[in-house]
């Protein structure tokens, strides 16, 4: 039997299923804020925001998701402004993990580059002493290549078979490089996903968001992130600049910098593969991935997606 596509019709019947499970009103009315890895839904009245995962759960309710309520649960207890959990735990709707999350309040302008450096900063530093303890929990390496295969499989029959082959061989080369990497800074805590689209500036200033990837790795993983959103997605110099004073060092002068750097750019085409069933634009932002990379051309600036 083919699996059904997950696309916003599928994300709100399986969102349906967990607001009755879980005693909140029917959510006809809820706004799809994001498609990607999860479905996320403003649920209106009351002021909660839903996010139903992909991917079905080897574990139930979703070890990913549970792992990152227990994240929030911790940050927010170590001092870390996060978002935090409308319900402790997630729910299963047909397989798949769907997680309640208190709303913020309206955002008083657009986050920016230099306003993520604090937060990460706080991360990085949080020491495993009495009075900030490590979590009581195990954080998962930062297995940035991990999803490749699946994101590509995803596709098939939707994107050039050449370029799913490319990507597979990319991210093995690249598997194999970053075991090789010596840091500069010590490994511990890392976001996993460190963008600007990733804090919430409220009132009572910004706010960490998306916390699924958060792992125990190389704390460079965040910052490599911001030279990719510069060099792919047109991240203003200056921003990128405010970031790296903000935050003490410019990952640039690291000589892994460009191992990590491709290794995200390696995991970021593929990701795009697997919107293709729902979204046909993907296809060509894929192709014009690839392609850039096939030409080792760091200037073919990319969409978001």
């Amino acid at each position: 039997m083919l699996e059904r596509p997950f696309d916003e019709m599928r994300a709100r019947h399986l969102l349906r299923r967990a607001c009755r499970a879980a005693g909140l009103p029917d959510p006809d009315g809820a706004a799809l804020l994001a498609l990607g890895e999860n479905a996320v839904f403003d649920l209106g009245d009351p002021a909660v925001v839903a996010k139903v995962g992909r991917v079905p759960s080897a574990g139930a309710p979703g070890c990913r998701a549970a792992r990152e309520l227990a994240v929030a649960r911790w940050l927010d207890g170590r001092g870390i402004p996060v978002v935090r959990p409308h319900l402790p735990e997630a729910l299963d709707a047909d397989g798949h993990p769907v997680s309640f999350w208190r709303r913020l309040p309206p955002a008083v302008r657009p986050a920016r580059a230099a306003d993520l450096a604090p937060l990460l900063r706080a991360l990085h530093e949080l020491p495993d002493a009495p009075d900030r303890p490590a979590p009581a929990f195990p954080l998962p390496r930062r297995e940035l290549l991990a999803p490749v295969d699946r994101w590509l499989a995803a596709a098939d029959g939707r994107v050039d078979p050449a370029d799913a082959a490319f990507l597979r061989e990319r991210k093995e080369s690249f598997v194999t490089a970053l075991a090789g990497l010596t840091p500069v800074l010590p490994p511990g805590p890392v976001h996993g996903d460190a963008l600007p689209r990733n804090v919430h500036v409220g009132p009572d200033g910004p706010v960490l968001l998306d916390l699924e990837t958060v792992s125990a790795d190389l704390r460079e993983h965040d910052l490599v992130v911001l030279t990719l959103a510069q060099d792919r997605y047109g991240l203003p110099a200056e921003e990128y600049a405010a970031f790296t004073e903000a935050y003490g060092w410019d990952v640039r002068e690291w000589p892994g910098c460009a191992v990590l750097r491709g290794a995200r750019e390696t995991a970021s085409a593929a990701w795009v593969a697997q919107q293709t069933p729902e979204n046909p634009a993907a296809a060509a932002e894929f192709g014009r991935r690839v392609t850039s990379l096939r030409n080792a051309d760091a200037r073919v600036r990319w969409s978001e997606f």
